[in-house]
């Protein structure tokens, strides 16, 4: 599949505008070789100048060149300082995806789970296995809960991790639900700490006597008067 050299130009007129590309259009009515490269290699600087970010992109420079030679139609003679050829990306049909062959056992884990699990049982030493096998099984118990919505048991966790690993991943259901080895740990926000104040008792030998609230209260105790009967 060759992509139409027109259907280029388009992609490269959106890209530069329309005024750069007649200058590109223009080289090839310069019939003095040197002119006509000296004429490319200002447009260069122009579009680097209209457009700052593609210096930021690895091989600026021949990427640039490259689209002058397009935008000539593929017919530019000049000294440029990289080899001149036309898009072939562009010209290349992509290709396909590959999609897996198979579907994962169980819908909820996913093929990767299964992945793990087989790196797993091929692990060597007993520790290292078993601390894999406990980090896949909070992994499904975790990913059960998002595709299933509901809690997982640890016993349902544990039987699909026998069911999946052909009965080579087991682990002692008493201890994984003492201990919580299925579980997330979670760290809470720890508790802010308050420094104590000092107590601000009232004691006139050590001066309390000088809070301007106490002198107010003690003052208007102090001159409150009983109100006076009527005469009889």
């Amino acid at each position: 599949m060759t992509l139409p050299s027109p259907y280029k130009h388009e992609l490269l007129l959106r890209e530069y505008g329309k005024s750069t590309y007649e200058l590109v259009q223009t080289l090839r009515t310069i019939e003095d070789k040197a002119e006509r490269t000296r004429r490319a290699q200002q447009i260069v600087q122009l579009i680097f100048r209209l457009n700052p970010s593609l210096r930021d992109q690895p091989d600026a420079q021949q990427k640039v060149w490259n689209h002058l030679f397009v935008m000539s139609d593929e017919d530019l003679d000049v000294d440029s300082p990289f080899p001149l050829h036309s898009l072939d990306l562009l010209a290349k049909q992509p290709k396909a995806v590959a999609y897996p062959k198979q579907s994962p056992k169980i819908r909820a884990y996913g093929r990767a789970v299964e992945l793990l699990i087989e790196q797993a049982i091929a692990m060597e030493d007993p520790a290292e296995r078993e601390q894999a096998t406990i980090t896949i099984g909070r992994t499904m118990k975790f990913l059960y809960r998002s595709h299933n919505k509901e809690n997982a048991k640890d016993v349902t966790i544990l039987k699909h991790l026998k069911e999946l690993s052909g009965g080579k991943l087991e682990l002692d259901p008493a201890q994984v639900e003492a201990q919580g080895l299925f579980e997330f740990a979670t760290t809470g926000r720890p508790a802010p700490f308050i420094v104590p104040q000092p107590r601000n008792d009232r004691d006139p030998r050590r001066g309390g006597g000088n809070n301007r609230r106490d002198k107010q209260r003690r003052g208007g105790k102090k001159g409150r008067q009983e109100p006076q009967q009527p005469p009889q």
